[in-house]
C-alpha cells in the first residue's frame, strides 16, 4: 500500500547507467535524461564543478585544481563518490523537470538500474549503495542484456530463443535468452571504449600524431565501420599534436584507415559472438536461425557490423530500433511490470 502511494507522488526511474553515457526513464513520462557519464569537481575539496555535457567539455582540458574523470569503467563504478553524485544530480534534475509534477516533499523514487552480467558481487553491491546514497527508496539491479532484450520487444518469456548482442561504452553483452531467463551469456570487457583506443594508436603509429579521446570518438561516428558498404570512401579531418614538433597539425583519415584500426577490436566481439553461440543448446540455435541476432547498444550503430556478424556467423542480424536506448527502455517497461521485474531482477536492496 505505502509502495504504491510512493509510486504516485515519487517519480520512479529506469537507469542505464553506462560507461559512456546514463539515460534516465522516468516512469510515465519517457527518457528525459541523456547525458555523458562524466564528472568535473575540485581535487581538493572533491566539490562537483559540472556533470554530463559541460563535464564532457572539461575532459582533457582542466587546470590543476580540477579533475574530470568518467566515474565509470568497463560497466562498473571505479569512482564511487563521483557516481553517487552523478545519480543524486539526475534523480534531483528529474524531480524538477518541467514535465513532471512538482510536488512538496517528494518521497523517495524506486530505481531500477542495468548493470553488466559480468560484474562481481562487490561491484553489485557498489551501484545497490550509490543508487541509495543518491536518493533511491529502493535499488532493482538487472541484467544488460536483458533489459536491452525486453526495450527491445523481444519475446524473452516464450519457450522459443532470443539472442541478444549489446555493444556498449564499456562492455559488449551478449546472451541467449528463453522462458525469461538467461540461458547464455557472455560479457566481455571490449566496446566502444576500446574502439576509440584503436584509432588513437593508429593515428599515433601511422602518422606520428596525438589526439584525444574526444577527437577518435568524433572519428568514430564520422567515417568508423566494419564493413565496406558502398563504393564511397568517406574521409575526416583530424587535428592533433606533432609527436616530433610538438605543434598543431592537421590529417585526413579515409574510412578504410579507421575500418583497419577497428578490425581487431570489432573481431574480437564477433568472436565473442559465435564462442556464445557456440555454447548455446540446438534447439535454441535453431529459433535464432529463424529470428535473427539482435544487435543493440551505440555500437551497433557502426557502418556495417550488422553485416559484418551475419557474414562471420552465417546468421541473420538485425539493429533494434534506436539501439542507444534499448536497455533503458527496458528498465522502463520493467517500472511498471512489478510480476516481470521479480522474474529478471539479479538484486533488490531498500534503503
Amino acid at each position: 500500500m505505502f509502495d504504491f502511494f510512493f509510486g504516485l507522488l515519487s517519480h520512479d526511474l529506469g537507469i542505464d547507467l553506462g560507461t559512456a553515457n546514463t539515460l534516465v526513464y522516468v516512469k510515465g513520462k519517457g527518457i528525459l535524461i541523456r547525458e555523458p557519464s562524466v564528472v568535473a569537481r575540485q581535487k581538493r575539496s572533491k566539490q562537483i564543478v559540472a556533470i554530463g555535457k559541460e563535464a564532457k567539455k572539461m575532459l582533457g582540458k582542466t587546470p590543476g585544481t580540477i579533475e574530470a574523470l568518467r566515474p565509470l569503467k568497463d560497466g562498473v563504478i571505479a569512482d564511487f563518490d563521483a557516481t553517487a553524485a552523478m545519480l543524486k544530480y539526475y534523480i534531483g534534475i528529474v524531480h524538477q523537470h518541467p514535465k513532471t509534477t512538482l510536488l512538496p516533499n517528494i518521497p523517495r523514487p524506486k530505481v531500477v538500474i542495468g548493470i553488466p552480467s559480468g560484474v562481481t558481487e562487490v561491484e553489485r553491491r557498489a551501484v545497490q549503495e550509490a543508487a541509495i546514497m543518491a536518493g533511491a527508496r529502493e535499488a532493482y539491479l538487472i541484467e544488460e542484456p536483458m533489459a536491452a532484450a525486453i526495450g527491445s520487444k523481444l519475446p524473452i518469456q516464450d519457450s522459443s530463443g532470443s539472442f541478444i548482442c549489446d555493444i556498449g561504452g564499456g562492455t559488449t553483452e551478449i546472451a541467449v535468452l528463453s522462458l525469461g531467463g538467461i540461458v547464455v551469456n557472455r560479457s566481455v570487457r571490449v566496446a566502444g571504449d576500446e574502439m576509440d583506443e584503436a584509432i588513437q594508436t593508429f593515428v599515433r603509429v601511422k602518422y606520428g600524431m596525438l589526439i584525444g579521446d574526444q577527437t577518435a570518438e568524433a572519428i568514430k561516428i564520422a567515417v568508423g565501420s566494419a564493413y565496406p558498404v558502398g563504393k564511397s570512401d568517406r574521409q575526416a579531418v583530424v587535428r592533433g599534436r606533432d609527436i616530433e614538433t610538438g605543434l598543431p597539425r592537421s590529417i585526413r583519415v579515409s574510412e578504410s584507415e579507421v575500418r583497419e584500426a577497428l578490425s581487431p577490436v570489432i573481431q574480437q566481439i564477433v568472436e565473442a559472438v559465435a564462442e556464445t553461440m557456440e555454447e548455446t543448446p540446438p534447439e535454441l540455435v535453431g529459433d535464432i536461425l529463424e529470428h535473427g541476432i539482435v544487435l543493440a547498444g551505440g555500437g551497433s550503430l557502426i557502418r556495417g557490423i550488422d553485416k559484418l556478424i551475419a557474414t562471420e556467423t552465417k546468421m541473420p542480424v538485425w539493429i533494434t530500433e534506436d539501439p542507444q536506448t534499448a536497455v533503458v527502455r527496458g528498465c522502463g517497461i520493467l517500472l511498471d511490470d512489478s510480476g516481470l521485474l521479480a522474474r529478471v531482477k539479479v538484486a533488490q536492496r531498500k534503503g
